[in-house]
């Protein structure tokens, strides 16, 4: 494990990168590794994660995984969730400093999880964006956000959460290969870094209309951009 971060600047305000095809309000991309990747922190990864899954553990309530149900929480500590869904019910406003701790601690908790499935080998920054690319823009609450939705989105996206059981089998797969492939040739497959980048991307866009409720948009049945 590194012993400190690698310099570098901080991540930019909340506004997301240009827009793909689906033009979601939350973009996600990772930078592909077009290099060869260390080989003895790949294969200890699972190991060299620990630490920093400590910390973030310690900011999500007690436990950090790399699976949505256990990335979003409900109160007080980690991502900030009922009561944004209070505070749209109440009072239709979505306080800035909520948005901007759930939007820092989301790129954070992405970095950790690129980093274990091994498509960065720089350890996970608290602040930088290194090769993780996260945004979704402040919500205009009073005009684009209803006051009763936030209540059943989690409902509404139970379709979603049965696909990407399956889908997150095949990134299990896929990482496996890659852990493979890593060690042999220091190289990621291409393939497999956009398929797990691509299952990364649909899960965050489930967790930014259900859990984040920064947009009352369907996210769409797709692993592109």
């Amino acid at each position: 494990m590194e012993a400190s971060e690698p310099a570098g600047a901080p991540e930019p305000a909340g506004a997301p990168p240009p827009s793909g095809s689906h033009d979601y309000p939350l973009t996600f991309s990772v930078d592909y590794p077009d290099r060869e990747l260390d080989r003895l922190s790949s294969g200890l990864r699972i190991f060299w994660v620990i630490p920093i899954a400590i910390l973030a553990g310690t900011i999500e309530g007690g436990s950090f995984s790399t699976g949505s149900s256990a990335r979003y929480g409900g109160g007080g500590v980690g991502l900030l969730v009922i009561p944004v869904a209070l505070m749209l019910l109440f009072r239709k406003k979505y306080p800035r400093w909520w948005y901007d701790w759930n939007l820092q601690l989301t790129r954070f908790t992405n970095r950790i999880v690129v980093y274990f499935a091994l498509m960065d080998d720089r350890y996970p920054s608290t602040d930088e964006q290194q090769a993780v690319h996260l945004g979704f823009p402040y919500p205009d609450a009073e005009h684009d956000l209803s006051r009763g939705l936030p209540l059943v989105k989690w409902l509404l996206a139970i379709p979603h959460y049965v696909l990407l059981i399956f889908l997150m089998i095949g990134v299990l797969f896929a990482a496996i290969g890659a852990w493979f492939a890593i060690l042999f040739t220091g190289r990621y497959p291409r393939s497999l870094f956009d398929y797990i980048e691509g299952v990364i991307r649909w899960e965050n866009r489930v967790g930014a209309y259900a859990f984040l409720l920064i947009t009352d948009r369907y996210p769409p049945f797709s692993l592109e951009p």
